[in-house]
């Protein structure tokens, strides 16, 4: 990899990193990284570094298997060296295909979005009592729809807004955007809330179908939703997804774990044409092709967050391309990865101080997710008395509770990785 960036590029990144070392230490941090997590689950750039070393060692030994079924098909194509990044995407999807050999034309016949969306309301239903009415009320396009929730007790909820369809001049993406945040006056204010998606619209009369993939996202973001409308605290910068970076995505990760539940698949994963339900056996198959390239992805990811942290751990100016390099080669990033954002267009740590010595978070809150879906296993997932734990301890505190503390009273104790680790086929 090389070591130099585009003079250009060097220059506003290292202006970028000395403005954010140089507040820091005016604030009384030793760097960034300390300043940015010093309010976040993980609490130090230590305890995230400690958790991607837990997960470097296993995950550059899945990537070594996979490779290893590569180099047959690349040697028979005539390639006898070290596969380079680009030999590994296009002979790892060789693998993937020969493996898994899945049509994902045949599967998105089972992922109808209207029916998804009602699968998502019935688990809402099932876990916490949640009816949907939908309401006419004024919205900015006819793609959006407008849902009602109120609890068992008729009590309201709030409003959901859902955008599921692509268009001109529509942000590209996926997101939940909160009209109104939930507070307490007089009474529980509820909170109106908004999921955008940017789905394919259908032709007219026919329906709209979702890939595998799609189908999580759908349910990750109706994850955030839902953390915004069970919101039950007194000021709304406190409520819902108010919460520190490396514990926002621990809800919406977690909910995609319903998608993928045998009592929601009989309901609405069934075939467009057949209405016959998604049987266990491509469930199965499903699943298995998602971790294919598991070691591979969870590297790529990795080099990503360590360098973003070492940018940040700096007390002095650095060079960009060099300290990239030097990062990757003392953590002993394979040859045949390279990092998922290089440097120059690292939006997530660049384009603003958001995710800045955070990118990490996203294993974080998997590592928490793959940890609380075994108890959710475990108890069932619609187990109704320890889903309102889950609520009460979780859901509804936003940014009122500590998020270590949150999930220690919830889980009884810490997040271990072990369960991530058997999560992604990495042990």
């Amino acid at each position: 990899m090389s070591q130099r960036l585009p003079n250009r590029y060097n220059t506003i990144i290292t202006e970028i990193l000395a403005l954010r070392l140089k507040r820091a230490r005016l604030l009384g941090f030793e760097t960034h990284a300390h300043k940015m997590l010093d309010r976040t689950m993980a609490g130090s750039p230590e305890a995230a570094i400690d958790l991607m070393k837990q997960i470097w060692v296993p995950a550059r030994k899945t990537f070594e298997r996979e490779l290893a079924k590569m180099k047959p098909l690349a040697e028979a194509d005539g390639i006898a060296g070290p596969l380079e990044p680009w030999d590994v995407r296009f002979y790892g999807e060789q693998v993937r295909r020969r493996d898994h050999d899945l049509d994902p034309a045949v599967v998105q016949k089972y992922f109808s979005l209207e029916r998804l969306r009602d699968a998502m309301f019935w688990a809402a239903t099932q876990t916490m009592g949640w009816t949907f009415e939908q309401v006419d009320v004024p919205v900015p396009h006819t793609d959006v729809t407008v849902w009602a929730i109120r609890d068992a007790d008729e009590n309201d909820i709030g409003i959901f807004h859902f955008d599921p369809f692509a268009r001109p001049g529509k942000r590209s993406g996926a997101w939940m955007s909160t009209y109104r945040s939930q507070y307490w006056g007089n009474d529980r204010v509820p909170p109106i809330v908004l999921n955008t998606c940017n789905f394919l619209k259908p032709g007219e009369g026919t329906a709209a179908l979702l890939t595998y993939t799609n189908a999580i996202t759908l349910f990750h973001e109706f994850g955030h939703a839902m953390h915004g409308l069970a919101s039950r605290v007194r000021y709304n910068a406190l409520a819902g997804t108010s919460v520190v970076r490396d514990f926002v995505e621990f809800p919406s990760q977690l909910n995609e774990r319903w998608l993928s539940t045998p009592e929601l698949l009989t309901r609405f994963g069934r075939h467009i044409d057949t209405d016959e339900p998604l049987s266990a056996e491509l469930l199965e198959k499903i699943e298995a092709a998602a971790n294919a390239a598991s070691g591979f992805r969870t590297m790529e990811f990795l080099a990503s967050a360590v360098v973003d942290m070492q940018f940040h751990l700096q007390t002095e100016p650095v060079d960009p391309g060099h300290l990239e390099a030097e990062t990757l080669a003392e953590w002993g990033l394979p040859s045949a990865i390279v990092m998922r954002h290089r440097t120059p267009h690292f939006s997530h740590i660049f384009s603003g101080d958001g995710y800045s010595a955070g990118y990490y978070c996203y294993l974080w809150a998997d590592t928490l997710v793959a940890d609380a879906a075994e108890a959710f296993e475990e108890q069932g997932y619609y187990n109704r008395a320890f889903f309102q734990r889950y609520h009460d301890l979780i859901l509804s505190r936003g940014h009122t509770v500590d998020a270590a503390e949150a999930f220690r009273s919830f889980r009884g104790r810490d997040p271990e990785v072990g369960p991530l680790l058997r999560h992604r086929g990495l042990v």
